[in-house]
């Protein structure tokens, strides 16, 4: 359980980005007119200029990356120095929360200004990408704790575990800052969703070294987000006969077979959760066509198999950087004990 001061510092936290998705929303009312060419299709990304320039482009690529290695710098700084978890937060907290507060606060002028993300310059694929590389990340990361199928843990490398846990952060930060600054801070719903998101995560990534970070509730909830928003999203896009329930029962399906199992519920109330979402699935496709009920185990399969994809390169790359570690140790011309004849 959580003290009152790490309670306090979600709490303030969360309020925090709520205001600042108000922010985006209310300044949006100032947001220039931009002609936008018509929509091409899934893989086009709408938002943004017909007319790039060199200074668009370099607005948004020279704020990320700026962003990118303050934050990244920061985790290797506290990891190399702030040895425990502790309730509140250390000096590095401060200067994380304080840093994500600006770059936020700098991507709003950017957008203002030159308006472009850097979604001018790459796929849109990359940005959803981004973010459901660390959603699978995290349930291989979890799967010593909660298992990955109904509290039964799959046959993971103990090692890639301890490297995922130790090197996520570089990830995550990654994930969620290149998807912040890829879209411009427009006021449609599903850009005021996803960045709401995307404050949350930068909080999260903010508060490392702190029980806050670990909190399963929280962390559960940020996990849960991704329903929210991917449901919220296709019926923004593709209205209410659209594929939503893929999303919403299929990012469900993954909190009923792997999520809720590392949340401490009792075993009776999983049943109970796992019959509802049983239930719901079956009502909402009486109601479309039963023959499509097929679209809510694409998602849960995808992101297993994907932790299995991921799980095997982290393997792979840990035994190969192990037998280079060893082929070094065994070279004689290496060896500080060898002699020259």
């Amino acid at each position: 359980m959580l003290n009152k001061s790490a309670r306090r510092t979600l709490l303030i936290g969360v309020l925090g980005c709520a205001a600042l998705t108000g922010l985006v929303w209310l300044t949006g009312l100032w947001l220039r007119d931009i002609d936008l060419r018509p929509d091409q299709g899934a893989a086009w990304y709408y938002w943004k200029l017909p007319d790039p320039t060199v200074w668009t482009r370099a607005s948004a690529w020279t704020g990320y990356f700026a962003h990118q290695v303050t934050v990244w710098v920061l985790i290797w700084y506290a990891q190399r120095n702030v040895r425990r978890y502790t309730n509140g937060l250390h000096h590095v907290n401060v200067i994380a929360l304080g840093a994500n507060l600006g770059f936020i606060g700098l991507h709003l002028v950017q957008t203002h200004v030159f308006y472009d993300g850097l979604a001018q310059d790459v796929s849109i694929f990359s940005s959803q990408g981004s973010v459901v590389l660390l959603l699978v990340a995290v349930l291989l990361m979890e799967n010593q704790r909660r298992g990955l199928a109904f509290g039964r843990p799959a046959p993971i490398s103990a090692d890639v575990v301890r490297f995922a846990r130790r090197y996520h952060g570089y990830l995550f930060s990654w994930a969620a800052i290149y998807t912040f600054w890829y879209h411009p801070m427009e006021t449609t719903s599903g850009h005021l969703i996803g960045f709401l998101y995307m404050f949350l995560l930068l909080l999260q990534g903010s508060l490392f070294m702190t029980r806050a970070h670990t909190n399963r509730w929280w962390t559960g909830t940020l996990e849960l987000m991704v329903v929210v928003h991917g449901t919220l999203v296709a019926v923004m896009t593709s209205g209410p006969d659209g594929q939503w329930p893929m999303f919403l029962f299929g990012f469900l399906g993954v909190f009923v077979i792997t999520q809720m199992h590392g949340l401490g519920l009792s075993r009776a109330t999983r049943w109970v959760l796992a019959g509802c979402y049983v239930a719901a699935v079956l009502a909402v496709y009486a109601t479309r066509s039963i023959t499509q009920v097929d679209q809510v185990v694409r998602i849960p399969a995808i992101d297993y198999l994907l932790v299995a994809a991921l799980a095997g390169l982290l393997w792979l790359g840990l035994r190969i950087a192990r037998l280079f570690r060893a082929s070094r140790r065994t070279d004689p011309e290496r060896s500080p004990t060898s002699t020259t004849v």
